[in-house]
């Protein structure tokens, strides 16, 4: 067994402190994989502090991970030591199912293994995540990070990255397409970067108008306040697609109307209550809600290599692992622009 240091909440809503676990020693296909990274995910906080229900303790958050291989299993055969990697959201799935052959594992109908606050595939070894020194992975939901982006804005692409990208490209965003992003947080700024990349009209639809210079920097073509209900009539019947980020409770049947015919909004954000959507909303113009929930690992791999290729990452910043607890906190606050990455060379002193 591996020896791991890492940070855990020891039961919901308590801080994070650290934690010693271990980790298993390399099967034939496992990959072992020293944590250089690890970003701050708001679902991170949600899991910890017991928000969905259903979290168990003592739960090291994380799936935003990159770091450097430094062995692998004798039958592995996609990467080498010294490799730079990254692991996301989820470690293993059925691998039968048909969404699981189809390339989809994380709509695998007999339930994912998620990086932490989950089980192995044998339904009874947890699954601790990133706020660790070390990781082991089967070499199949390991992922290549090109070699031109830096490991520390590389790690919110493995969530929120291809929570983004996945969406974009299904619903065929690029040229001649009026996309909206609608909020600019840590997703949202992905999605801006993401959908100018791919060559479509983007506007931001924000609160306020506070964000406006950095929506034009992160290379939104136009930028609204949602807090002015002038924005709602201008809008009306303008967008091929809206993806929404909020996970707070807004009015889904105010930008529904922002839509086109026949186009859509998708939902990536997760409200903690039901929100309730008209179907005068949808039917007046055929238009349709969706939902979207990160990629499977061969999409991931296409969203690294296509942030690769036009030299895009994650807008961080950086902190020791020692202030995590306060960097939770200032999530919860939007203070920070536009992603917390944690340096795991910090927990060497913790």
């Amino acid at each position: 067994m591996l020896k791991t240091k890492a940070y855990a909440a020891p039961a919901a809503k308590a801080r994070l402190a650290p934690f010693s676990l271990e980790r298993r020693d390399p099967r034939d296909h496992d990959v072992v994989i020293d944590i250089r990274y690890c970003g701050i995910c708001h679902t991170d906080i949600h899991q910890v502090r017991d928000e969905w229900g259903g979290s168990v303790f003592p739960m090291v958050p994380g799936h935003e991970i990159t770091g450097v291989v430094t062995a692998v299993g004798p039958h592995v055969k996609k990467y080498k030591p010294g490799g730079h990697v990254g692991v996301g959201c989820m470690v293993d799935s059925c691998r039968v199912c048909d969404n699981c052959r189809g390339h989809m594992e994380n709509y695998c109908t007999s339930g994912i293994s998620f990086t932490y606050n989950s089980t192995e595939q044998d339904h009874e070894t947890r699954t601790h995540g990133g706020y660790s020194d070390k990781i082991v992975v089967d070499e199949d939901f390991v992922l290549r990070i090109p070699d031109n982006l830096p490991l520390d804005g590389a790690a919110p692409l493995l969530c929120a990255g291809i929570t983004l990208y996945s969406p974009l490209k299904h619903w065929k965003a690029g040229l001649g397409k009026k996309v909206a992003i609608l909020g600019l947080g840590g997703l949202g700024h992905m999605g801006v970067k993401i959908a100018h990349a791919l060559g479509a009209e983007v506007t931001v639809l924000s609160h306020s108008l506070h964000k406006k210079d950095d929506a034009k920097r992160l290379g939104a073509d136009h930028f609204y306040a949602t807090a002015e209900p002038a924005t709602f009539e201008a809008l009306k019947n303008s967008f091929d697609l809206i993806i929404c980020t909020v996970g707070t409770g807004i009015d889904w049947n105010q930008y529904l109307g922002l839509l086109k015919r026949d186009a859509t909004m998708v939902v990536v954000g997760v409200p903690e209550s039901q929100v309730p959507v008209g179907a005068g909303a949808l039917i007046g113009m055929r238009r349709q809600l969706a939902g979207s929930m990160i990629g499977g690992i061969r999409e991931t791999q296409e969203m690294l290599d296509f942030c690769g290729h036009h030299g895009i990452t994650s807008d961080i910043e950086v902190i020791p692992i020692q202030k995590v607890n306060e960097a939770f906190d200032r999530v919860v606050k939007s203070d920070v622009r536009y992603r917390f990455v944690i340096d795991m060379a910090s927990l060497k002193a913790a």
